[in-house]
């Protein structure tokens, strides 16, 4: 007994279905493998000096921020972490540290190492420097990371790194903010005007297929 035509056209839908469902399955599944190799990426963060005579950025620079009564502390550093499927990982880093009094006396000084990546966060931004000595020019970013440090007296803290480029919303600020112990440094200081040579950041992005 042959099917009726109303069955026949009732088969062939039903197999439309299950086609489309295995297709958008497998884009979803290829979509998925894209997006976490595009997550993939080594980001290096430095606390920079600018040559303006030549418009060049390159890694050992200083940043300062105050605390609640003016005292003060100054950083330099460069690091690397890990962006994969979203998770930061393998954070390393190092530095110099200097407390002052609000009088601007120096209290205090070592060396820090970061011990973790809490939060990144990219942000919009081109660089304004035409040279760079630290990575390739392309591959700069603006954004925000807060890193766990251990300072070299036993005390741990914050260090946030935070860059602002050409074109980036003002509502990021350049510079650093930073904490140890019970004393935080929450009032970054801001770059002074060329030819001042403070307080100033950047952060190199490169994926796993550049590297």
């Amino acid at each position: 007994m042959k099917p009726s035509k109303q069955l026949l056209r009732v088969e062939k839908v039903r197999i439309r279905s299950v086609l489309g469902i295995a297709f958008a399955l497998v884009a979803l599944s290829v979509g998925a493998g894209v997006a976490r190799a595009s997550d993939e990426s080594t980001v290096r963060w430095d606390i920079i000096n600018v040559d303006f005579s030549t418009g060049t950025a390159s890694a050992g620079g200083i940043a300062s921020a105050r605390a609640n009564d003016n005292s003060k502390i100054t950083v330099t550093g460069s690091g690397t972490f890990k962006v994969e499927d979203g998770q930061l990982e393998d954070a390393t880093g190092v530095g110099s540290w200097t407390t002052f009094n609000a009088s601007n006396v120096v209290t205090d000084s070592g060396t820090y190492q970061v011990t973790g990546a809490v939060r990144w966060e990219p942000a919009p931004g081109t660089p304004a420097l035409p040279n760079d000595n630290i990575g390739n020019r392309a591959d700069t970013r603006a954004g925000l990371v807060v890193l766990r440090i251990r300072y070299s007296d036993g005390s741990a803290g914050i260090l946030v790194v935070s860059c602002h480029l050409a074109g980036t919303p003002d509502a990021v600020f350049e510079g650093i903010t930073a904490s140890k112990g019970f004393v935080d440094y929450w009032n970054r200081e801001a770059p002074p005007a060329p030819p001042g040579n403070a307080n100033r950041t950047t952060f190199h992005v490169t994926t796993e297929d550049e590297q």
